[in-house]
């Protein structure tokens, strides 16, 4: 959940570079990662429709090679262009740092903020279709690029995962036909609202509107002086009170939805989080109920429907312990793009979530992705390049990579600080059990804390 600034007009373009003319890398302003100045709004048109499918290897109107274009230069940018590079297609990366992890990898970077308008008219001139790489960009920056080309996911699609008020909403008119429904919650936006809040939420968790990802933006309350003063310490922002359950699991669902509704989706897979970060995915046939796993699907799927969603999506889910073998399901949030936890796909599917990322965009046709191994995905956070007395050092790859099965992805950031994430590292095998016994002798090596 983020809250990006609008478009800012201080650097409008005059003429900007034609595709053919226009240097690989342009340096038009800068902002930290994803904190653009306010910008000045374009008049509204009608969003362009999706083209006909852009086939890897061809040619766009103006001779190009069909190219493909990404706002932000993340992991998640980086690996959208490997996968888009492999099925022989061009591409350009709009994001605002110099040596950004999809910029090492994209000879054609565009050195802007998310709202600079000759940032983005660089990218619209460039680019045949145009994604997004997480949330955390400008709305707005999306409506104006779909006014020229084609984008998927929708502006309003990202608007609304960028909103948990907005997304709760979403998740509640989905409730009764989805069979899933988001956790008890209230909203509070003012000061009558928080005196108003019902005290059967009460223990729960205080989160902001905006702003909220990786456990930040959050704070348990317990009464209701907890609750203002929680209130107060987040900036009287707009928040979202949920009442604290009891919590059995969490899993994650990936859907891929096409321009034709067609969709199709990875099995659902537990994830366990350490200080509101994900450490670990667990694919692994039979570690979830089946009846659960298909509700969470379906539950998936629709969500993705009911928005018009063109992409890949992330659905995230608590399990919670209802008395019941399997508990019950609460929706907890989406993420617009491919996931963290979808990151074993690259390694134990034939096809990962950053090709379903590439298709979806281009229009190719969707299959049912197939995993082929069991699959345990270790987040590598930046805690790891440091020792005990927080001196640098470097992790022993080498006796990682002894390992059998082992899939190390690292990408590419030049500094390691506590809590960034630096790589991930899949270990895929023949069985669940030889996955997870290997698995934890990688985490052995690398000073991870073992896992129940």
């Amino acid at each position: 959940m983020n809250n990006p600034a609008s478009l800012n007009s201080a650097n409008s373009p005059a003429s900007p570079a034609s595709p053919a003319s226009a240097p690989a890398a342009v340096g038009v302003g800068s902002a930290e990662r994803g904190c653009a100045q306010p910008l000045l709004q374009p008049a509204l048109q009608p969003p362009q429709p999706l083209p006909p499918q852009l086939l890897p290897g061809s040619l766009s109107p103006s001779g190009q090679p069909c190219t493909l274009g990404v706002l932000g230069g993340g992991q998640l940018g980086r690996m959208f262009v490997q996968a888009a590079q492999k099925l022989g297609y061009a591409c350009a990366v709009l994001e605002p740092e110099d040596h950004s992890p999809a910029a090492q990898a994209c000879p054609q970077h565009i050195q802007a903020d998310y709202a600079d308008l000759l940032g983005l008219e660089q990218l619209a001139q460039r680019c045949d279709a145009i994604t997004t790489e997480f949330e955390n960009v400008p709305a707005e920056a999306l409506r104006w690029l779909a006014q020229r080309r084609a984008v998927a996911p929708s502006a309003a699609a990202v608007a609304l995962a960028q909103d948990r008020i907005a997304e709760k909403a979403h998740f509640s008119a989905c409730a009764q036909q989805a069979g899933v429904g988001p956790a008890p919650y209230a909203v509070i936006e003012t000061e009558a609202q928080l005196q108003a809040a019902p005290t059967a939420l009460l223990p729960g968790i205080l989160k902001t509107a905006r702003l909220g990802y990786d456990g930040k933006g959050q704070q348990r309350v317990h009464t209701g002086a907890e609750l203002r003063a929680a209130w107060q310490r987040l900036g009287g922002v707009p928040c979202v009170l949920e009442r604290l359950l009891p919590l059995k699991a969490e899993l994650s669902v990936l859907v891929a939805r096409g321009r034709d509704g067609q969709v199709v989706h990875y099995p659902p897979q537990r994830n366990l989080h350490r200080n509101g970060i994900l450490a670990l995915t667990e694919a692994c046939p039979g570690s979830l109920p089946a009846g659960l796993a298909a509700r969470a699907v379906s539950a998936s799927a629709l969500i993705a429907a009911q928005l018009g969603y063109v992409g890949v999506l992330c659905v995230e889910f608590f399990v919670i312990d209802d008395g019941s073998a399997e508990g019950a399901l609460v929706l907890n949030e989406m993420a617009p793009r491919p996931h963290n936890s979808g990151h074993y796909t690259l390694d134990a599917c034939d096809v990962s979530q950053f090709e379903l990322q590439v298709r979806t965009l281009a229009g190719l046709p969707l299959v049912a992705p197939r995993q082929h191994s069991p699959a345990l995905m270790l987040n590598l956070l930046g805690e790891l390049w440091f020792d005990a007395q927080g001196q640098a050092r470097s992790p022993d790859w080498a006796a990682v990579l002894a390992l059998p099965g082992a899939h190390l992805h690292l990408y590419g950031k030049l500094e390691a600080r506590p809590g960034r994430k630096m790589g991930h590292l899949t270990l895929t095998g023949s069985s669940a059990q030889q996955v997870r016994a290997t698995a934890l002798a990688a985490a052995a090596i690398l000073g991870l804390a073992p896992w129940p």
